[in-house]
């Protein structure tokens, strides 16, 4: 038999399907623990390629005979030669191209809110649960917390025929490479940040504006400064319709404010966010996160991550009837020890204080974003 390739939005949309999948797994034990394909119809098999050199024989009783085997590994290669070992046993085998590396930086489009005044695209970015946005308007297009996978947003906006005039980062981002700098150079757009976050390089700071307005339409986008997952995150409340809520609030939890190694002081940030800006906004503006955890448990029936605000303080008990002090402790005992991999060296690269060419930029981002604290029931 011969093997067959595919690519990461292949497995995706299996996923998506609910498509029941079997995976076979070939690197080290530690990473396929920290990181894998995740779904509710995936069954694993982890075995590290070193202990298949000389062939799959001893792991023919482990795996099924009448599905196909879907092998993955690091970059691609060890998966591909175990799938062509698995083809030579008459298994159906195939291999994912690009190995978890592809995994890693697959995005899809989809639509989330449509109206006479704007529309707004998800880009899922589905082996890190990093969530970016296009608010489409007129002629214009602002970009919310872009990967950097500039030419996606460019495509975007070209296929809409619109120009990219204002880009947003809500945070500086600790678990990925942020696109914002690299697509306002390529665009000529504006590109705004919170000067509170230590950038080095030009940009608007977001301390100055109470609103970024695209040039020919009625669109308020405004800036609610909300810190608490970095000193500078900040949410961005559109038409009173789209809560654009960075790090701060997601679907299943709030943002996690330990990051910084100052987990008390910035849980009191985070705690006037909720209770003093948040919840001024009625229940049924919809809440679009920078990240999710789990996308099958907060994927919606309209194929988004994000909910209305409403649904997601019924599901969060630490958003309604807390003491600040009751908050702030619940908040520190749930503080991880598990930090974003290479955040350091992230954060300092979004900084603009140290350079990386993309090798090295696909090296740190590779593993999970560990960017929420779960407070739901």
């Amino acid at each position: 038999m011969s093997v067959t390739v595919k690519t990461a939005q292949q497995i995706f949309d299996q996923v998506l399907n609910k498509e029941e999948l079997f995976i076979l797994d070939v690197r080290n034990k530690d990473d396929f623990k920290d990181w894998k394909i995740e779904g509710k119809q995936i069954d694993h098999f982890n075995i590290p390629y070193f202990e298949l050199i000389d062939g799959v024989e001893e792991i023919m009783d482990k795996i099924p005979s009448d599905k196909e085997i879907i092998v993955v590994c690091a970059k691609e290669g060890s998966s591909k030669m175990v799938a062509e070992m698995l083809s030579e046993q008459g298994l159906t085998a195939s291999y994912l191209k690009g190995g978890m590396k592809s995994w890693s930086e697959y995005l899809y489009k989809t639509e989330v809110y449509s109206d006479d005044k704007m529309k707004v695209y998800q880009f899922v970015r589905v082996g890190k649960g990093c969530l970016s946005y296009m608010i489409v308007s007129g002629e214009e297009a602002l970009i919310v917390d872009p990967s950097r996978f500039t030419d996606i947003y460019k495509k975007a906006a070209k296929d809409e025929g619109v120009n990219i005039t204002h880009i947003v980062d809500s945070h500086l981002h600790a678990d990925h490479i942020s696109g914002g700098r690299i697509l306002a150079e390529e665009t000529g757009a504006n590109y705004y940040l919170m000067k509170s976050e230590g950038a080095i390089f030009d940009f608007k700071a977001l301390e100055n504006y109470n609103k970024i307005d695209f040039e020919h339409v009625s669109l308020e986008v405004i800036a609610v400064k909300t810190p608490g997952h970095t000193p500078g995150s900040v949410s961005f409340f559109v038409n009173e319709k789209v809560l654009f809520s960075g790090d701060t609030i997601f679907v299943s939890g709030l943002g996690r404010p330990d990051l910084g190694g100052k987990v008390r002081e910035w849980a009191k940030d985070l705690y006037d966010t909720v209770y003093n800006k948040v919840s001024l906004i009625t229940d049924d503006v919809i809440v679009l996160p920078a990240h999710y955890a789990d996308f099958e448990e907060e994927v919606n029936v309209a194929g988004y991550i994000g909910e209305i605000l409403g649904e997601i303080r019924k599901q969060n008990e630490m958003m309604s009837n807390q003491s600040e002090s009751d908050f702030v402790e619940h908040v520190a005992q749930s503080a991880s020890s598990e930090t974003p991999p290479n955040f350091e060296e992230i954060i300092a690269i979004n900084r603009g204080v140290e350079e990386a060419e993309e090798e090295k930029q696909q090296e740190l981002e590779i593993g999970p974003n560990r960017c929420a604290v779960h407070h739901t029931n």
